[in-house]
């Protein structure tokens, strides 16, 4: 089933498991055959030690329709990247581990950074962006999805139900957005969607008014998810920041490049749980507090880009805006854990909507002082721009690390 969410037109397809999964594995393999889909994970090396990546190669090992698995693998040593290609090689697929901290590849952002266009700090932003570039180079792929490597709960009828309405060429849309309820061990999850952007963005449009790019974020259930399909031809143009600004600033360049009509978002799964960030409170450079600044970022960005003028005075009306509002959303969230057994800690949201409020000034006051900074990195179309060679030589540092580095069981 379909609907279209009040705020922004976006198609949602809900209830999909109504149809039975196979005949949709077997029409995504029937499209396969001449739309190839390339599958991109974003990991951490820690996360090769943790709880949830090796069940997800056991249920992505299933899956017949990829054409490639693209490993962006990040705080590696050389010890580290061998014993990560020996742990992703369970997989049946043509895959590949790009190693980011290889002596290869950080010559290669040393040679970007002197045409001004390397991403400025690491994290997931920057081993997405490198990967899209890898998948560029091997320019045989009409559909890259991307997930993360944390989901404890995975299961790969998700993959299937995400990549389906771009696969389908009898479909419009670029993007496919994955969503979920945001529930785990009893508790209402899902707290920075809840307690920070659905807020913000009510308060938003009372405080600067109606604006098309505040309806169209509204509109997505869960616009924070880490899960994403689109097809190919977007990837060169595609500008994406480098901090945790990443999924707005996904969905705010297709609305930009396509328009929100090409854009969907699909229900992939009834539960989903992954890593969960604490507060840190007191480090405004980790967990919460930098995730919540660096997206406040990201919407005061965009919105300038299309016309909007900020001031100190908007962001003091904003904060004092959000907080009421955030407040009374709680009440309203706290009412719907009861409502379905589960629990929600008010105490500790309360203090969190504070941090929040306060961490929309901060970010407003960045904005305010850094007028001129480079919210994005540059995207692949500007980097080819400015040697033709840039794509071409990732490819090939990525096949001469995997060459010489041979992998080394645990």
């Amino acid at each position: 089933m379909a609907d279209f969410h009040q705020n922004g037109n976006i198609a949602q397809f809900h209830n999909l498991r109504q149809r039975p999964i196979e005949e949709m594995v077997y029409e995504i393999e029937s499209y396969a055959q001449t739309r190839k889909i390339s599958l991109v994970l974003p990991s951490l090396f820690s996360e090769l030690e943790g709880p949830a990546l090796a069940n997800i190669l056991k249920e992505l090992s299933e899956v017949s329709y990829l054409h490639r698995i693209i490993i962006g693998l990040d705080r590696a040593d050389e010890d580290q990247f061998r014993r990560a290609k020996d742990f992703f090689s369970v997989l049946p697929q043509d895959h590949v581990v790009l190693w980011n901290d290889s002596p290869r590849m950080t010559a290669y952002m040393e040679k970007l950074q002197g045409h001004g266009l390397a991403p400025q700090e690491p994290g997931k932003g920057k081993n997405m962006w490198t990967c899209m570039g890898y998948m560029i180079g091997c320019a045989d792929t009409s559909v890259m999805a991307l997930h993360d490597c944390d989901i404890v709960t995975y299961q790969k009828d998700m993959l299937a139900r995400l990549v389906y309405p771009v696969v389908n060429p009898n479909f419009r849309y670029q993007l496919s957005k994955g969503y979920y309820p945001r529930i785990g061990d009893g508790k209402l999850n899902g707290r920075v969607t809840r307690l920070l952007v659905s807020p913000l963005l009510i308060a938003l449009k009372k405080v600067i008014g109606d604006r098309d790019y505040i309806d169209y974020l509204r509109a997505f259930r869960y616009p924070l998810s880490g899960e994403f399909a689109l097809r190919t031809g977007l990837v060169p143009d595609l500008r994406i920041p480098s901090d945790w600004g990443l999924e707005i600033g996904v969905l705010s360049e297709v609305w930009r490049n396509s328009g929100r009509h090409s854009v969907c978002q699909v229900e992939i799964a009834d539960a989903y749980d992954h890593k969960h960030q604490d507060e840190s409170e007191s480090d405004a450079q980790g967990g919460l507090n930098r995730m919540s600044t660096d997206i406040c970022k990201a919407i005061f960005r965009k919105l300038a880009a299309d016309g909007t003028v900020f001031t100190a005075n908007t962001f003091r009306a904003l904060k004092a805006t959000y907080y009421r509002i955030a407040l009374d959303l709680l009440e309203f969230y706290d009412n719907d854990a009861r409502m379905n057994g589960l629990t929600i800690d008010r105490h500790r949201e309360e203090k969190t909507i504070e941090l929040f409020a306060e961490n929309i000034m901060a970010a407003g006051h960045f904005f305010l002082a850094k007028p001129n900074e480079a919210p994005f990195i540059p995207n692949w179309s500007r980097v080819n721009a400015a040697e033709p060679g840039l794509v071409a030589e990732l490819h090939g540092i990525v096949a001469a690390d995997n060459t010489e580095f041979a992998a080394k069981p645990f």
